[in-house]
């Protein structure tokens, strides 16, 4: 099946199972107003962030193709942005953090294609096209910060999710929706905060998903760089917020020594945070990434591996020292007094790979109704059967035909008619099939003779446990795109009124050809039927600056008159601010 988005040399290497999250960039539904949005808060950060952003942020900004004045197009983008080994597709809203992790794994940004709207002008609680486009790609034309992306996403989609984080995933997802679509009601969105904020205290022990998503908000999204006393901004959250970024400048914000401790301090999406982790340079973020790696179960396996995909309740894959890796749904472990395990046991579909690569034979398809298998050495022998020579394996009659009785220390039994061996290309056993085999731990049953043919899979230890199947092609996709869609905004027709207005003033700046008459008509509308709308203000003021038209005066001091509301006081007087300085510069 064909793709229903463009590929290029890094977006054909994504999988199948990541397309379904990808949507076409709807850019024709973005509207004037989006646009003055999407410029005005550019503007504004590009002037300030020149001061406090790592350097790479404006280097950045023109090498990813990302313009001041107009949303950028998602293909533009791509074209520009493989030239560093990188690419973007579009998608809606927040997408599983497994599957966010697995995209960046593949040098993918992943887009939130919607637009904020005006009243989130300074911050919005969803993600969107200004903080993914504009606050995460420039910086990844850094390499070394690229090159912490990727691993961080490599590494972060084998983390093990519990089985609350999909359920906060969700969550977090609907009241990031409800708080940026204007026609949602306060009882939606306190209904949904409340939900937040009761899974919020009620996580329990986190999981590595949840630890390596704290990671990635102290740094990737609201990371600081550089020394204590004067740290630069590089985290895409900061860069892409105007309050934000200068907010977090402040004294009253905490500024504390980034490190592996950073994995257990939550935040909350929905409100600024007390405080933030100042990295010396982005070497050290790496360094701290392979730290967390290092205690992951992805490194770790063991027992605590097995456990923790048991209670994830999803897709897991643990490996044995042989390299033999059985993918599934863990729902059983034993241990021995020592706390090793010694058996474990998958329920319904399971297959066997080796390197990543399913085992012949060993697919889903022969391993439907789950899989068990002991794990350790034989007791009373000191060498374990996956370092047994061909002439050992004769010696202890572990050969083809021969009916034996394996016991292992920590008292499993395996007990059966021996068929055949699996190997791997380098001549190690990982697998040992039974036919007419009984398996027991103590005088618990786990495998019967009428149950059909036994594999045993061979190692003496559990390396390895992590998220997801060793060959991703040996399961059916049961991720799942949330049900829960980003709401399309209904504009009223008044709204749509407003909105060719600003289209109007958007083709007189760009085509510099307009006439003082014309300005005057749409300041009048503008008083008479949108009086509090500031921002197309602002833009007309901008046009009669740029062409020295007397109104300028008159639109000036209605700004000045809008600027007494609160809620416009700030955004008005930066905007003004900006444009003389502008002027003065020209």
């Amino acid at each position: 099946m064909d793709a229903h988005f463009e590929l290029n040399d890094v977006t054909k290497k994504l999988p199948k199972h990541l397309h379904k999250f990808v949507v076409q960039q709807p850019y024709d539904e973005y509207t004037a107003q989006n646009q003055a949005v999407w410029r005005y808060v550019m503007r504004m950060n590009v002037d300030y962030l020149s001061k406090v952003a790592h350097e790479s942020y404006l280097k950045g900004l023109s090498k990813t193709g990302i313009s001041i004045d107009e949303i950028p197009h998602m293909e533009g983008m791509n074209r520009i942005l493989k030239d560093i080994g990188w690419a973007a597709v579009s998608v809606d809203g927040f997408i599983p953090p497994n599957a966010f992790m697995e995209f960046q794994a593949y040098n993918v940004l992943v887009i939130a294609s919607d637009m904020r709207t005006i009243n989130h002008i300074e911050y919005t609680p969803a993600p969107d096209i200004i903080h993914e486009a504009a606050g995460h790609a420039p910086i990844i034309a850094n390499p070394e910060y690229a090159e912490y992306l990727r691993r961080f996403g490599e590494i972060g989609s084998k983390a093990i999710s519990s089985a609350k984080d999909y359920e906060m995933y969700e969550a977090i997802r609907l009241l990031s929706i409800l708080k940026e679509d204007p026609n949602s009601t306060e009882e939606e969105i306190n209904n949904a905060q409340e939900k937040v904020e009761y899974l919020q205290d009620n996580m329990g022990e986190l999981s590595e998903m949840a630890q390596i998503r704290n990671l990635h908000w102290w740094t990737v999204e609201y990371g600081l760089i550089g020394t204590l006393e004067h740290p630069k901004i590089y985290g895409a959250g900061l860069l892409s917020s105007i309050g934000e970024s200068a907010w977090c400048m402040q004294d009253k914000v905490k500024k504390v020594p980034y490190s592996i401790e950073a994995a257990n301090t939550n935040f909350d999406i929905t409100k600024p945070q007390p405080q933030l982790f100042v990295t010396p340079d982005f070497a050290y973020l790496s360094l701290v990434l392979e730290q967390f790696a290092n205690k992951m179960a992805i490194r770790k396996g063991g027992l605590k591996g097995i456990q923790k995909l048991i209670n994830s309740c999803n897709l897991g894959t643990i490996e044995l020292s042989t390299g033999i890796q059985i993918s599934g749904v863990f729902t059983n472990v034993i241990e021995d007094e020592n706390g090793k395990p010694i058996y474990f046991q998958t329920t319904g579909k399971t297959a066997l790979s080796t390197r990543d690569k399913e085992l012949i034979g060993h697919g889903i398809e022969n391993h439907k109704n789950g899989f068990g298998s002991p794990v350790g050495k034989l007791k009373g022998i000191n060498i374990a059967i996956e370092n047994m020579s061909p002439r050992d394996l004769e010696a202890y009659q572990i050969y083809e035909g021969k009916r034996i009785s394996l016991e292992f220390e920590g008292d499993v039994k395996v007990e059966g008619n021996v068929i055949t061996g699996t190997r791997d290309l380098r001549g190690k056993i990982l697998l040992i099939s039974f036919e007419n085999c009984t398996v027991t731990h103590g005088k618990t049953i786990l495998f019967k003779p009428e149950w059909g043919i036994y594999d045993m899979a061979v190692g003496k230890e559990v390396v390895s446990a992590y998220s997801g199947a060793a060959d991703i092609n040996s399961f059916e996709d049961t991720s799942k795109v949330s049900e829960t869609k980003t709401h399309k905004i209904k504009y009223s027709e008044n709204e749509k009124i407003l909105y060719n207005l600003y289209d109007d003033v958007r083709k007189m700046r760009s085509t510099k050809n307009t006439s003082e008459e014309e300005l005057k008509v749409i300041f009048n509308q503008l008083k008479t039927n949108f009086p509090l709308d500031w921002l197309l203000n602002l833009e007309l003021y901008e046009v009669a600056l740029q062409n020295n038209f007397a109104v300028k005066t008159e639109i000036l001091n209605y700004l000045l008159l809008l600027q007494e509301n609160k809620a416009y006081k700030k955004l008005i007087e930066n905007g003004l601010n900006l444009l003389h300085v502008n002027e003065l510069q020209s």
